[in-house]
């Protein structure tokens, strides 16, 4: 080896040597544990001005929420129908109670996770309106049913029938079953020979109980204008009708007929044989139901008050007639329709990008400035609702309650 080759060498390990000294070696580190992880934010406190909480805030008016209960509860009871709420609007023990409290025959739910949640506190009366068709879930509800023996399942294909059955068995118990009938096309089996079939299995099965039907149309709800959704909701469910009087004839058991819903709470007593209404977002109202019109001609669906906003905060408003607030969505899930902003009809409040909401103007009924807040009426408040972890209720524009979404992502 010559010199020059012997220095270099030498010159590339000293350089060597000192990289080595700098690189990085990992060490172990503290990570989340599962709880920390999935531990909701903390609320802020009660007794705070409603403009003090950080935002986007989900915020129910409680004297809008008692009053919406209460008015829904006459209204169905005048027309000698009860209620049967649904809690995938709300997802929040407290308010379901409230509705118990007011009347209720017990609370609808679309998702088995949802019913374990609400029935995890206290609330026994529960029918849930889809079926479950893994065995998994079966088992579930068979166990939910064992805990809770006032739950109601739903069934609307005969090997599933047979399958919960056999989970009925295997729990020791006789489980609670309707017949989910479809109106439309969405879900349930069609009215008709295979209804009246799939309720004499039910009726057979030694480890099953029929307790009547279900007969949900969701399609005739939004319907503009009174006539026509009146019109389309008698029409839609003449099937229905004429296969709940056969299962009656036949000796079945019809002591539920149970659908119908916020938008035609009022339409659905003139359904021979019907028992009760499964409405939810009367309790909040949104942009899609204030649209849809009322019985008295109104273009606006008044019956309810707008009970749910958003607060958003103005987090930019040096450009000509825009505005960008904090609330986007993941504050409102959809961007049609628009968010109403509350005092300022002039205003498109757009939530389209994910942090942000862009409002455009013309005019407005005050200058506002960066820091300030403003009040959104939600587009569709069941998905809204999914997306936060409590609910600040508000009364005199002060937090007088705090409730947790209980049943918060619980889809299963």
């Amino acid at each position: 080896m010559n010199s020059k080759t012997s220095a270099t060498r030498r010159a590339f390990l000293a350089a060597s040597a000192a990289t080595a000294a700098h690189i990085w070696v990992p060490r172990p580190v503290k990570g989340y544990c599962v709880a920390e992880v999935l531990a909701p934010v903390k609320p802020m406190a009660t007794g705070i001005s409603k403009w003090d909480l950080d935002t986007p805030a989900l915020c129910v008016d409680l004297d809008k929420l008692e009053q919406n209960i209460a008015k829904m509860q006459r209204s169905l009871a005048a027309n000698k129908l009860g209620s049967r709420p649904h809690a995938k609007t709300h997802k929040c023990a407290a308010i379901a109670k409230l509705q118990m409290a007011a009347g209720a025959l017990g609370i609808c739910t679309a998702k088995l996770s949802e019913a374990e949640a609400l029935a995890a506190e206290g609330l026994d009366r529960i029918c849930m309106t889809t079926g479950n068709l893994s065995v998994s879930k079966i088992r579930r509800a068979m166990q939910l049913r064992k805990r809770t023996p006032q739950f109601i399942q739903a069934v609307d294909y005969e090997p599933n029938a047979h399958d919960m059955d056999a989970a009925a068995k295997e729990a020791g118990i006789v489980a609670d079953v309707v017949i989910d009938m479809a109106v439309g096309t969405r879900s349930g089996i069609p009215p008709g020979d295979d209804a009246m079939a799939l309720a004499k299995l039910v009726d057979r099965l030694p480890n099953l109980k029929l307790r009547g039907v279900l007969s949900y149309d969701g399609g005739a709800q939004h319907i503009t204008g009174f006539a026509e959704r009146k019109a389309r909701a008698l029409a839609n469910i003449e099937g229905n009708v004429k296969t709940f009087e056969a299962m009656k004839r036949a000796g079945l058991n019809t002591e539920i007929f149970s659908g119908g819903g916020t938008g035609t709470y009022n339409i659905q007593h003139l359904v021979p044989g019907f028992t009760d209404v499964q409405v939810g977002s009367y309790l909040f109202m949104d942009m899609q139901y204030l649209a849809i019109g009322g019985a008295d001609g109104n273009p606006v669906y008044s019956d309810f008050a707008p009970s749910l906003t958003v607060l958003a905060t103005i987090v930019n408003h040096r450009f000509p007639g825009r505005l960008t607030t904090d609330a986007g969505a993941k504050a409102f899930t959809l961007n049609v329709p628009r968010p109403g902003v509350i005092g300022e009809p002039g205003m498109d409040y757009n939530p389209g990008s994910d942090e942000f909401g862009t409002i455009t103007f013309k005019e407005s009924r005050k200058t506002y400035k960066m820091g300030d807040r403003l009040e959104m009426i939600v587009p569709h408040c069941d998905p809204v609702v999914n997306l936060y972890d409590y609910v600040y209720g508000i009364r005199k524009d002060r937090v007088e309650a705090v409730w947790p979404i209980t049943a918060r992502g619980h889809s299963q």
